[in-house]
């Protein structure tokens, strides 16, 4: 068992007297609804199991025994009989057991610079045991007070009114006299509060109507400051004589506590003893001379003196405080932080009775600064039974009570009453006058408003500062024709609300309708525009073409005369030469007409030959453009005519192969018998083959396709499956070959999340279509992330907008969440300002759920830098691959440790200085499909996920 606890209550010395077994009582039921309520207030189940084992170390440090043990010296010590319980409950609060059992047998005192260890008796031995318990039970008690004001305190920035309850017991007087220190501090307490009730509810309302010059007679009442005097007082009182007694050295009793009240409370006309100064006591039977009594408000109560400075002093030794602070349990440094060997202090500790008069005093402050309301409650009998009045007892609580005076004053005075500022505040709008403004003093608009609602001048006063009324029906009509007039308000202010929603509405529409304008002429616009383009790339074509065939012409208009002026220019060259030749013959008689006619023949010689060389360079040409286009006609011929002999080439074939089977038929006609099972079974068998290898020539290449062609034959059985392993190993093969190192990467990505999330995560099988793509923003592309993207050194491997989810309220922010191989940072998604920037390094783990959600936790190193603002807790529709990424990055780098992924419904986030837990539940958001967040109370978030 956890809590080492046996189901018999008898067995355990705190829960074995008559008290403990009450009748009725369902205690299973009470535990459960206990835990419940510790589960609704914000308890985490790690606090619950460290509370119930703290019980439990009490239950068993009230079994631990002790015995005497003689010394050479002649002094006993305590030594612990039955170590069994002692060690049990050493397990409980995780402390060595040498430890505690010497704390139990030796004491430690320090003064100054000195330490002296004095072995303790049986007797002491007991008393630090139930100090111990004492103080546990105590302690625990405090904390569970403090941890469920934390958890359900206000955590708005701005103050808000509050509105507490306080219910008091009343005065604890046992008819037999056996009231001790425990009802003396509980009636001390009911003094103080009556003492307030007073001072609140008779002396504050007389004094506030003298104080406001309203016209008022006194009336008289009983006010009990004497008593508490009498107790508190710092020099005389009960209380510091008390405290003086058990700080005092020597001999120190109940006894002689009692001969101190004697002596120095004699004199009280409240205080009255047996043995004290004053004689008419003397004869007083029924006070014993061990006990004295105190005129309380409520009447005489009887005290007796025994256990007073024992219950006062409340003694727990330094030793079992340090002891206690070694424990390694989640909650025994809290509870006993003056056990820290670094902070000792050597100054006694503070009694029972100081402590409780502080907290009394706290309790007083607290509600001076209130505006408390009292209901008093009448015990009508002694018997607890119905429809019975005792009146001598009603009469006392009436008497005791005040209530006598408080109703006089009520009944004499003014039921309401409030400031000139705040009435007239509140009214103004019930006359024309004070509305919307009153620009005159405050007590001058509430005049002209009274009068204006014709308040009869009997009902209220005025005061200096404050008005009052004297009847609530006064009050009551006001109020609703205050209700009233703000209905008619609340329609005048609906009436301008819906006009200013139409009228900003039309503006809208208005502006919208000149957008729509300006971007239909726009349009408009463009069509013409292109139109317009295109009538003029036409237009220009056309005159494009009319210019180039005038050039053309031109062209060949210039050509034709310069052919002419050849031809012309031949002819007249020729008739020149003619010219020059007859004039060339004619001179022949000369010596030189011989050269000059052969110089003049060669140029022509040589001209003509010139010509004849171009006329036969064009004829060539000419022959080898004929040529070419006889050399395809002869080629294209043969091509029909090689096609046509293939044509009969396999018609002969064909022929040819059916005339060797009919004549291999024939041929094996004879032989049929012989041999013709052997050949027809290897036919038979390649033909089965050859039908099963064509078979197989329709699966595909994807490695992801698991179809295999179905057996056609039992005897291919074992070929079968080890082509079906080899084929797919060959397609693996050749798949893989394809891969680039970035698609490679991607995959082991994905293999990698396979393992982390497969059967573990509900979102992963949604995620394993989706391909990784890493950068969703584009953030080297996106002009908007310019100035983000220069604030990261190095490569972005992942960019996405996530949420970040407030503690406060449970609703996101949207973020910009940039991974790379050193840092992650987040960022804000409108001005792209970096909001926090993280090293991998200072990343402990990552937490996210078994449910279908995008939430995760990013959970710092505690003692780093980053850890000051507390851990992230995020939202993304990446998941899968953000945490990929971020796990790879933590295995491939030799410099850091691997993050571990922490997969749970319930995982805990430090906010700050805080532990908040997250958990996971199947339900249907409000909102749609998506999982959505709600804060429960200071330490529970809740996030519902709908169900699949």
């Amino acid at each position: 068992m956890k809590l080492k606890l046996d189901r018999d209550f008898s067995k355990y010395n705190y829960l074995s007297l008559d008290s403990a077994n009450v009748n009725g009582l369902d205690d299973a039921a009470s535990f459960r609804t206990v835990r419940n309520a510790m589960q609704i207030v914000g308890f985490m189940e790690a606090e619950v199991q460290s509370v119930l084992e703290l019980v439990a170390a009490v239950l068993k440090l009230g079994n631990i025994e002790f015995k005497p043990e003689s010394r050479i010296n002649g002094f006993d010590e305590s030594r612990v009989k039955d170590k069994n319980d002692l060690k049990e409950m050493c397990e409980l609060l995780g402390i060595e057991q040498s430890v505690l059992e010497r704390a139990f047998s030796y004491r430690t005192v320090e003064a100054k610079m000195e330490k002296m260890s004095t072995t303790l008796n049986v007797a002491q031995a007991y008393y630090a045991r139930d100090a111990l318990a004492k103080n546990l039970y105590s302690r625990l008690f405090s904390w569970l007070v403090t941890r469920i004001n934390e958890s359900i305190k206000a955590q708005a920035k701005t103050r808000h009114k509050v509105m507490g309850v306080l219910d008091i017991y009343g005065f604890e007087i046992f008819e037999d006299g056996d009231n001790s220190f425990e009802q003396f501090i509980i009636n001390y307490c009911n003094e103080k509060l009556q003492q307030i009730f007073i001072e609140l509810t008779l002396r504050e309302e007389q004094e506030e109507y003298i104080r406001e010059d309203i016209e008022w007679t006194n009336i008289e009442y009983f006010n009990n400051a004497v008593i508490c005097d009498l107790i508190e007082n710092n020099q005389n009182g009960i209380l510091a004589m008390l405290d003086e007694e058990c700080l005092r050295p020597g001999t120190v009793t109940d006894d002689t506590f009692l001969d101190k009240l004697n002596t120095i409370c004699a004199e009280h006309q409240h205080f009255e003893s047996r043995l004290s100064k004053n004689s008419k006591f003397l004869t007083d039977h029924s006070l014993p001379h061990s006990c004295f009594r105190i005129q309380h408000y409520a009447g005489k109560v009887l005290y007796r003196v025994e256990g007073f400075v024992d219950k006062n002093n409340d003694l727990l030794y330094r030793d079992l405080s340090q002891a206690m602070y070694k424990a390694t349990h989640s909650l025994m440094r809290q509870l006993f932080p003056e056990g820290n060997p670094a902070k000792v202090n050597l100054k006694r500790p503070p009694t029972a009775g100081f402590q409780f008069k502080a907290s009394v005093g706290v309790l007083m402050k607290n509600l001076q600064t209130k505006n408390p309301n009292y209901i008093r409650c009448i015990k009508p009998n002694d018997k607890k039974v119905a429809h019975i009045f005792t009146d001598s007892l009603v009469c006392h609580q009436v008497r005791y009570l005040g209530l006598m005076e408080n109703v006089r004053v009520r009944r004499a005075g003014y039921a309401f009453r409030q400031p000139y500022e705040s009435c007239l505040e509140r009214y103004k709008m019930l006359c024309k006058k004070t509305w919307p403004q009153w620009r005159g003093p405050t007590r001058d608009g509430v005049e002209v408003l009274l009068t204006d609602c014709s308040v009869p001048s009997e009902e209220f006063a005025y005061g200096r500062s404050k008005i009052f009324i004297r009847n609530p029906r006064t009050l009551f009509t006001l109020e609703e024709r205050r209700r009233a007039c703000l209905e008619d308000l609340a329609t005048l202010i609906q009436k301008i609300y819906r006009g200013w929603k139409s009228r900003t509405h039309f503006l809208l529409l208005k502006k919208s309708q000149v957008v729509v304008a300006a971007w239909y002429r726009r349009y408009a616009q463009q069509n013409k525009y292109q139109k317009i383009k295109s009538a003029t790339l036409v237009m220009q074509s056309f005159i494009r073409g009319w210019k180039a065939r005038n050039i053309l012409r031109q062209l060949k208009y210039e050509k034709r005369c310069k052919e002419a002026v050849t031809t012309i220019a031949a002819y007249w060259h020729g008739t020149q030469a003619r010219m020059e030749l007859r004039r060339l013959k004619a001179e022949a008689r000369n010596k030189r007409a011989v050269s000059v006619i052969w110089a003049y023949w060669q140029g022509t010689k040589a001209r003509r030959e010139l010509r004849h060389l171009k006329e036969a360079a064009r004829e060539k040409h000419a022959v080898s453009v004929i040529w070419a286009g006889w050399q395809g006609t002869k080629a294209r011929r043969e091509l029909r005519r090689l096609k046509e002999e293939a044509r009969r080439k396999h018609a002969v074939a064909i022929i040819w192969a059916y005339w060797l089977g009919l004549q291999v038929r024939r041929e094996y006609r004879k032989f049929f018998r012989a041999n013709a099972g052997k050949k027809i079974y290897d036919f038979t068998i390649q033909r089965i083959m050859q039908k099963y290898f064509l078979g197989l020539k329709t699966t595909t290449m994807s490695p992801m396709d698991n179809t295999w062609p179905t057996q056609p034959y039992g005897f291919l059985e074992g070929a079968h499956t080890e082509l079906r392993r080899i084929f797919h190993l060959w397609r693996c093969k050749k798949y893989r070959g394809q891969f680039t190192e970035e698609k490679k990467s991607v995959y082991e990505e994905k293999l990698e999340a396979s393992e982390i999330f497969k059967d573990k995560k509900a979102l992963y099988p949604s995620s394993v279509s989706q391909p990784f793509k890493g950068d969703y923003l584009e953030i080297q592309k996106n002009p908007k992330y310019q100035k983000l993207n220069g604030a990261v050194d190095e490569k972005v491997l992942l960019a996405d907008l996530v949420n970040k989810i407030n503690r406060a309220n449970g609703k996101g922010s949207p973020r910009l969440f940039l991974l790379t191989k050193s840092n992650f940072v987040l960022a804000d998604q409108k001005t792209g300002q970096v909001k926090a920037s993280v090293p991998l390094p200072d990343l402990a783990s990552v937490s996210v759920s078994t449910q279908s959600d995008g939430f995760f936790a990013l959970k710092l190193k505690e003692g780093s830098a980053s850890a000051s603002k507390g851990d992230f807790l995020l939202s993304s529709d990446h998941l899968i691959e953000i945490i990929t990424k971020l796990h790879r990055i933590g295995t491939t780098a030799a410099d850091r440790d691997q993050i571990n992924i922490d997969i749970s419904d319930e995982f805990l986030v430090q906010f700050k200085q805080d532990k908040v837990c997250v958990k996971f539940i199947q339900g249907g958001p409000k909102n749609g499909n998506s999982a959505a967040c709600k804060r429960k109370n200071n330490r529970l978030l809740e996030v519902s996920v709908p169900s699949p």
